[in-house]
C-alpha cells in the first residue's frame, strides 16, 4: 500500500503558474541578445571578466507583525517567466558559473562519460503478473526513456509495446509519465505526461486492442487516477491553478467530454492534499485526504462508480491513519494513542465507530511503523528502528512475527510491488551503501528466499573494496544521531580524505543507505560519504521527527553541524577539506548552516534550496505554502514569525564570511521556485565579507527533479561533482 501521508508531507513549497504568450524558451533568447543595464550591467556579464553578476538593488518592503523586512532582490520573482531583466540575469550567472568552472570542463566531461558508462544500457525489470499478463518495463541502448510492455501468459510469448517513452519525448526538452496504470479488463492504458516539469500532468488513455490512443485527455492532474470495474470509468485528482494543490476529484467516463467530468469530491480545507487510488482488493475506489498531522480517508465501492463516497473515519485533530481492505475488513496503520503508529482492524461500513476497532499489531516506543501490506496468511510491516528501514511479517491466524533477516548493519529493506493480495510471495528490494539493489522474493510461509534481479555495472566493481559504517554521535544537547558512512578502503588515511556530509531532516522523509552507481566516481576519487540521520527525520521514530520540526526546527541545523563536527574529531575526514550537500529542504539546511557555522566547510552544494523560508510562507498563493503549516508554522502568527525569521536562510545572510557555495535551479521549478536561490546568491554577493564562489546554476528547461532522461541526469550530477573536485584538488 502505498504510505499517502509521507508522500503527500515530501511534496515542498512551490509557487505560482501563469500563462504567457511568450514562451519562456523564446523569451529567454530575447533576453541574451538584448542588453539589460538595470539588471546585469554589461561588464558583469562578461565572461572574459570572469567577474560574478551583481544584481541591482530595487527594495520592496515587507510589512508583518509591526515590523519591515526589506528584500533587494524581490524583482527576481516573474511567475511568467518572461521578463527580460530577470532571464538576462539568470543566463549572466550560467555564464559566469560556465567561466569559473571552465578549467574542469574536461574533468566534468570525464566524470558523466564514466558515470553512464557504468550503466548497463539494455535492462529490463522482473515482470510482474496481473490477470493473465506479465508486465515490466524496459530500458534499450541508447535511449534516454523506458518501454513498458507485456507479455500473455508467459514470459515467453510475444511482446506486446504498451508505450514506447522514448518516441512520446521526442521533440520535448523535458518529458515525464509518473503513472501508468491498466484497467481491469487489459484492454485500456492510462498514462501521465508532463513536458514542462512543472508536475502538471495531462492523463492519455490508448486502447490496447487497436492501438489507438483516444481522443480523451484530461489536463492538470497529479497523474494518478483509479479504474471502477465497468472498464470505461476513471476517477483522478485535479490540481488547483494556481497553487497547484491536489484539491478535487473528479469521475470521468471514457468517450465523454472532460468538460461534463463530474466533481465527486471537493477539499475545502487548504492545508489538505487529496490523492484518488484502487485499493489493493481492487474493490474500492479510495480517497486520500490530509495535512501533516491529520487524515481522512473515503471509499467507494468500485462497481457502482456512480455511488457517493463513504468516509472510513471522519477527522479528528492529529489523528492519521491509512487502510488497505482485507476480506471484510479495513486494517488500519493509525496513530491513535500511538506515537509510531499501531494497527488496528474494524469491519468495513463499521469504521466510524473507534469502539468497533480491535488492536492488530501494538505500539512499540523503539520501532515506527512505516507501511502495511496485506497478504492472504500474513501482514507484512515495513518499519523503521534505529535508522534502518526493515521488514516484519506477522502471521494473521497465529500471531507469529519474524523478520527479514541481512548480514549487514546498515541497509534498506522496503516492500516492492505486490499487485496480488491472494498469496504469501513477498517482494521486496534491498540495497545498501556498498551492495547493488536486489529486488527479493520470499515466500513467507517457508521461508525460502530468492534473489530475482540483482542491478548490474558496466565495468568492475567490487563491493569487498568499499566500507560501510554505522556509528552514533552525540549532538550538543544530548541526543544521540545515527550516522551512515562509505568510503573506498584502499586509499590512505581517513583524515586526509575528503569529507561529504549529505543529508536532508524535514517532512519526517528519511535518507536511507542505499547504493549509488554516480556516487562511486566520488569514493574511487578517496571522498568518504556521510550521511547524518538529523532529527526532522524519522531515522529514530516519530518523535525524531517531531523534534525537527515547527519550534524545535533548529535541531536538525545543529544536529548536522554537531555530527559534521563528531566526525572530524573521531579523525574521520580532512579538517580542510569538508563539504556538505543537501536538496530542496534540505537546501533550507545547506543556508542555516551557512548561517550558522558555515566556515566548517570548505564548500556546499545546495539544490533547488528552500531558502526564503518566511516570504514564501506568508504568500498563500504560492502553490503548497498553506499545507506546509504544521511543518514550519504559519507565520502570520507572531511567535511563528519570530522563530521562522530566526533561522530563515535569505533573511539571515549577513555580513561574514562564507564558504565557496554552488546552488543550483530549474527555471521551472514547481517546488521550490527558481526565484528563492537565485535571491539568495545575489544577497550572498552582496554580504559576504572572504573571496570564495558564489555559483547560480539554472536549468532553464527544467524543473525540481532536474533532467529527465536516464543519462541526461547525469550530466548535472557530474558538473556538482567536478565543483566538489575543483576544491578539494582533484584534477583527475
Amino acid at each position: 500500500m502505498k504510505n499517502y501521508a509521507i508522500i503527500v508531507g515530501l511534496i515542498c513549497l512551490t509557487a505560482c503558474q501563469t500563462k504567457t504568450d511568450e514562451t519562456p524558451e523564446a523569451a529567454t533568447e530575447n533576453a541574451v541578445n538584448k542588453t539589460v543595464d538595470t539588471a546585469v550591467t554589461q561588464e558583469d556579464n562578461d565572461m572574459t571578466t570572469q567577474q560574478p553578476p551583481k544584481a541591482e538593488k530595487r527594495p520592496h518592503v515587507f510589512k508583518q507583525h509591526g515590523s519591515e523586512r526589506i528584500d533587494n532582490y524581490h524583482w527576481l520573482r516573474d511567475d511568467t517567466r518572461t521578463d527580460p531583466d530577470v532571464l538576462a540575469y539568470l543566463n549572466a550567472e550560467n555564464s559566469y558559473t560556465e567561466s569559473q568552472m571552465a578549467d574542469s570542463e574536461a574533468l566534468t566531461n570525464r566524470v558523466y562519460h564514466e558515470i553512464i558508462d557504468r550503466i548497463v544500457q539494455n535492462d529490463e525489470s522482473v515482470p510482474y503478473k496481473l490477470g493473465d499478463y506479465w508486465y515490466f518495463k524496459k530500458y534499450t541502448e541508447g535511449n534516454e526513456y523506458p518501454i513498458y510492455a507485456r507479455k500473455k501468459g508467459h514470459m515467453q510469448a510475444a511482446e506486446e509495446i504498451l508505450i514506447d517513452v522514448n518516441e512520446l519525448a521526442e521533440g520535448h526538452a523535458y518529458y515525464a509519465s509518473n503513472n501508468q496504470s491498466i484497467s481491469h479488463n487489459h484492454q485500456l492504458y492510462a498514462f501521465s505526461e508532463d513536458t514542462v516539469s512543472r508536475r502538471q500532468y495531462d492523463i492519455r488513455f490508448k486502447d490496447l486492442s487497436t492501438g489507438e490512443m483516444l481522443s480523451d485527455v484530461i489536463k492538470n492532474t497529479t497523474g494518478s487516477l483509479a479504474w471502477a470495474k465497468d472498464n470505461k470509468t476513471v476517477f483522478y485528482t485535479r490540481k488547483h491553478p494556481t497553487t497547484l494543490l491536489p484539491y478535487q476529484v473528479y469521475r470521468h467516463e471514457l468517450g465523454t467530454s472532460v468538460a461534463d467530468d463530474v466533481l465527486v469530491y471537493e477539499e475545502q480545507d487548504n492545508t489538505f492534499y487529496v490523492a484518488c487510488y484502487t485499493s489493493r482488493s481492487n474493490d474500492y475506489i479510495m480517497i486520500y485526504t490530509g495535512a501533516t498531522t491529520l487524515t481522512e480517508m473515503l471509499y467507494l465501492d468500485a462497481n457502482e462508480p456512480k455511488g457517493e463516497f463513504q468516509s472510513i473515519l471522519p477527522r479528528e485533530p492529529k489523528h492519521e491513519y491509512t487502510v488497505e481492505d482485507f476480506q471484510g475488513d479495513w486494517i488500519i496503520k493509525t496513530n491513535w494513542d500511538a506515537l509510531n503508529s499501531r494497527v488496528m482492524k474494524a469491519p468495513i461500513g463499521q469504521s466510524t465507530d473507534k469502539s468497533q476497532w480491535q488492536e492488530v499489531v501494538p505500539h512499540d516506543n523503539e520501532t515506527l511503523i512505516y507501511d502495511i501490506e496485506t497478504f492472504k496468511d500474513w501482514l507484512v510491516l515495513e518499519q523503521r528502528k534505529e535508522g534502518i528501514r526493515h521488514i516484519k511479517a506477522m502471521h494473521w491466524q497465529t500471531g507469529e512475527s519474524k523478520l527479514i533477516q541481512s548480514d549487514e548493519a546498515a541497509y534498506t529493506m522496503s516492500v516492492a510491488y505486490n499487485p496480488e493480495q491472494d498469496q504469501n510471495i513477498l517482494r521486496y528490494d534491498y540495497d545498501s551503501l556498498t551492495q547493488l539493489g536486489s529486488v527479493m522474493e520470499i515466500d513467507l510461509a517457508t521461508d525460502e528466499k530468492k534473489q530475482l534481479k540483482q542491478d548490474k555495472i558496466n565495468g568492475e566493481y567490487n563491493a569487498a573494496d568499499y566500507q560501510s559504517q554505522r556509528m552514533e554521535i552525540q549532538a550538543r544537547d544530548g541526543a544521540m544521531v545515527p550516522v551512515s558512512m562509505v568510503y573506498k578502503k584502499s586509499l590512505g588515511e581517513l583524515n586526509q580524505r575528503p569529507l561529504l556530509v549529505y543529508a536532508y531532516g524535514s517532512y519526517g522523509s528519511s535518507i536511507d543507505p542505499r547504493f549509488s552507481l554516480s556516487r562511486l566516481s566520488l569514493l574511487d576519487r578517496g571522498f568518504i560519504y556521510a550521511i547524518p540521520h538529523i532529527r526532522g527525520s524519522q531515522a529514530k521514530g516519530r518523535q525524531w521527527y517531531e523534534d525537527g520540526k515547527m519550534f524545535n526546527k533548529i535541531n536538525t541545523f545543529t544536529d548536522y553541524i554537531d555530527a559534521t563536527k563528531a566526525l572530524l574529531a573521531k579523525d574521520i575526514g580532512d579538517k580542510d577539506r569538508v563539504y556538505a550537500w543537501g536538496g530542496s529542504a534540505g537546501g533550507l539546511l545547506m543556508g542555516a548552516v551557512a548561517n550558522m557555522d558555515g566556515m566548517l566547510y570548505d564548500g556546499m552544494i545546495a539544490a533547488v534550496p528552500f531558502v526564503d523560508v518566511v516570504t514564501t510562507m506568508l504568500d498563500e498563493d504560492i502553490p503548497l505554502t498553506t499545507g506546509e503549516f504544521d511543518e514550519w508554522g504559519n507565520p502570520k502568527n507572531q511567535d511563528s514569525y519570530d522563530y521562522m525569521l530566526s533561522y530563515s536562510p535569505y533573511d539571515q545572510v549577513k555580513a561574514q564570511d562564507y564558504p565557496n557555495i554552488l546552488i543550483t535551479t530549474g527555471l521551472h521549478d514547481s517546488q521550490v521556485q527558481y526565484w528563492e536561490p537565485a535571491k539568495w546568491a545575489a544577497k550572498l554577493r552582496e554580504l559576504k565579507t572572504d573571496d570564495n564562489l558564489v555559483l547560480l546554476r539554472t536549468n532553464m528547461d527544467t524543473g525540481h527533479g532536474g533532467a529527465s532522461g536516464r543519462f541526461s541526469y547525469y550530466k548535472e550530477t557530474a558538473a556538482d561533482y567536478a565543483f566538489l573536485f575543483k576544491l578539494a584538488g582533484i584534477k583527475e
